[in-house]
């Protein structure tokens, strides 16, 4: 599974609360635009996502569950991540800092879980080189540094943070994935020569409002 990943583009597929793309039909659709443009994999957010898009594609899947907006709140709990595995996930993403967990578990009983329980491997969002080192201690398969700048180990970089994406690399033995603010080619391409295995991208590619306001904001300022 990782190694179908290794040097590629995964593209985040999901839309926010309330936007008119927040449905499982669109970010399927948005999962096939992005198969077909290249994608190798794919990450999508919320069950009934993740079981639409798995029917749909045949590329590996990064499944996660956003509960609530604050603290520990992506796959928050054993329950969440096992949801996800069974919907389809090949690989479920979990909140992978030291930060309590809502069901009191820990990070290595929930990568426990998932692995007894399911064929799914386990990420973990980090936000930190020291929730890298947990993560990995904690038995998941493969880091992420979504959670950059995030928490309040870091501050948050205008584009995606190198820094720590090159410290995870070095100080641990798993599979790092760059994700957070990747913008544009020349930053993938950065995150990649700084020794992710692979570059996950998502607003820039799937997040028609965010796109659209990049945009209009330019040419407002060049209007004034």
């Amino acid at each position: 599974m990782l190694t179908a990943l290794a040097g590629r583009l995964v593209v985040s597929c999901q839309a926010y609360p309330g936007e008119p793309l927040r449905t499982p039909d669109s970010m399927t659709r948005m999962a096939l635009s992005a198969v077909a443009g290249g994608a190798a994999g794919i990450r999508a957010q919320g069950i009934e996502d993740i079981a639409m898009i798995d029917d749909c594609v045949d590329v590996p899947l990064i499944g996660l569950w956003k509960i609530g907006t604050e603290g520990v709140f992506i796959t928050p709990t054993l329950e969440a991540a096992l949801a996800c595995a069974r919907a389809g996930a090949d690989i479920v993403a979990v909140d992978g800092t030291r930060r309590p967990r809502p069901d009191g578990l820990s990070l290595a009983d929930v990568v426990a879980g998932v692995h007894e329980q399911t064929d799914a491997l386990v990420m973990a969002d980090v936000g930190s080189l020291e929730d890298a080192r947990h993560a990995e201690d904690a038995g998941a398969d493969v880091i992420s540094t979504t959670l950059a700048g995030y928490t309040p180990e870091r501050e948050r970089t205008r584009g995606p943070d190198l820094e720590l994406l090159t410290q995870i690399v070095r100080a641990t033995a798993l599979p790092v994935f760059a994700e957070g603010r990747i913008h544009t080619p020349q930053q993938a391409a950065d995150a990649m020569a700084a020794g992710a295995t692979a570059v996950v991208v998502g607003t820039a590619i799937t997040h028609p409002a965010t796109i659209t306001s990049w945009f209009a904001a330019a040419v407002e300022h060049d209007a004034n």
